[in-house]
């Protein structure tokens, strides 16, 4: 694969100008869409800096695309062993991390949650009428005792502030403590509520000691340079709006400039609100293919961060098509990529094949694609091949699979 090697460039207006499908490629490279990996599931979400994972299954698609004969078991193992877990970081959702990034990132994007928990529509009244640290020593003990569903929570604490609702202080306590969705939640083919402990509880007293020391000015900044740099990585070249749009953290532009010294510079093809091309940065060695190689297609989980993780989100898919992917509940539909270009969306049905029958339950899969526009007969082949492979995977309970095109 051809990858450009630039010298860094301070001037933005005079850097080298990297074009929407450039920069689409050293995503997709760096995403490990260009080509599957063969990599352990640890080191890719580690890679990745997590996968959103809101929804349990979520991350199973999305290392399906992007692992080489992924299988189930995989993530599952690796999430009853504590190498991974969900737990809320960037942009206040659901990622599953490592447990190392766990420890970590919940403290990182505090800022975020602090905020939250001033400005919240339905919380925020009610909880500044508390200590929030009282709060958080109550509810840490509670759910360090035994994992707690939030319902059990708020109604535990609310035996300590009766005048507050149940609700607002297990949001309260979600806000301002480091908690774990614990498993069977998350695993493949098993149920369970969400149900929360702390970081300390789930991957132990001694490993979390271990952690950074956020509350120390220069580790914390430390720590912030290093998920720059990490972000780069996994989602480069991008603009100081992006790293923040990805993180949910504001004031990064300092940090940027610390590193400024360690990074490229780069100006993206002009576009709406940027007349000459937003300022880019990079990692000298990162990769920048040309945007020329060939790209598969793809099918993408619902919330992919491929899709989340930039504030000028048109290298992977236009302004029109972000649009047409809005929905009124907010859920994201999981996606295709067609020439790495968000081109439509795919559904899985079930139905069941013996209605009324006393056996046990058979059903039929039905993989649905819907792209945006036609697509010649190669692509159309391609694409229900894909369809296939992803529909036996994501319904492997099913008795019968079927992909098509609408």
């Amino acid at each position: 694969m051809a990858t450009r090697r630039t010298p860094r460039t301070a001037d933005a207006p005079s850097a080298p100008l990297l074009t929407r499908a450039a920069l689409n490629r050293a995503l997709l490279a760096r995403q490990h869409l260009l080509a599957r990996a063969t990599v352990p599931v640890g080191a890719m979400v580690d890679h990745l800096v997590g996968l959103q994972a809101q929804l349990p299954r979520s991350p199973y698609t999305a290392l399906w695309s992007r692992l080489t004969g992924f299988r189930h078991a995989e993530l599952s193992e690796a999430l009853l062993d504590r190498r991974v877990a969900r737990i809320a970081v960037m942009r206040g959702t659901i990622h599953l991390v490592t447990a190392d990034d766990a420890l970590v990132l919940p403290g990182l994007t505090a800022p975020l949650y602090e905020r939250d928990l001033r400005q919240n529509v339905l919380h925020g009244a009610a909880l500044r009428t508390l200590d929030l640290a009282e709060l958080t020593e109550a509810a840490r003990g509670l759910v360090e005792a035994e994992p707690r569903v939030s319902t059990e929570l708020g109604s535990l604490l609310a035996e300590r502030w009766p005048d507050v609702a149940p609700g607002s202080l297990a949001y309260g306590a979600r806000g301002t403590l480091p908690l774990v969705q614990v498993t069977p939640r998350g695993v493949w083919g098993r149920s369970g509520a969400t149900t929360w402990t702390t970081t300390r509880a789930w991957f132990g007293a001694e490993r979390a000691a271990g952690a950074p020391d956020l509350t120390d000015p220069d580790v914390r900044a430390a720590e912030l340079e290093r998920l720059v740099l990490r972000y780069l990585a996994a989602f480069g070249p991008a603009s100081v709006a992006d790293v923040q749009t990805w993180s949910g953290l504001g004031g990064l532009a300092s940090v940027v400039d610390g590193l400024r010294e360690r990074l490229v510079t780069f100006r993206a093809e002009p576009g709406p609100g940027s007349a000459s091309g937003r300022a880019l940065v990079d990692l000298p060695d990162a990769p920048r293919p040309d945007a020329e190689v060939p790209a598969p297609v793809l099918f993408l989980a619902d919330f992919d961060n491929l899709t989340l993780s930039h504030a000028d989100r048109t290298r992977v898919v236009s302004e029109e098509h972000r649009r047409a992917l809005a929905t009124k509940n907010g859920m994201a539909p999981g996606t295709v990529l067609v020439d790495g270009r968000v081109a439509g969306t795919w559904t899985v049905a079930r139905e069941r094949l013996d209605p009324g029958g006393v056996r046990a339950r058979r059903e039929l899969a039905t993989l649905t694609v819907r792209t945006f526009e036609p697509v010649d007969p190669a692509t159309r082949t391609e694409l229900l091949a894909e369809a296939e492979g992803l529909v036996r995977f994501v319904a492997d309970d099913a008795a019968e699979h079927r992909a098509v095109l609408a």
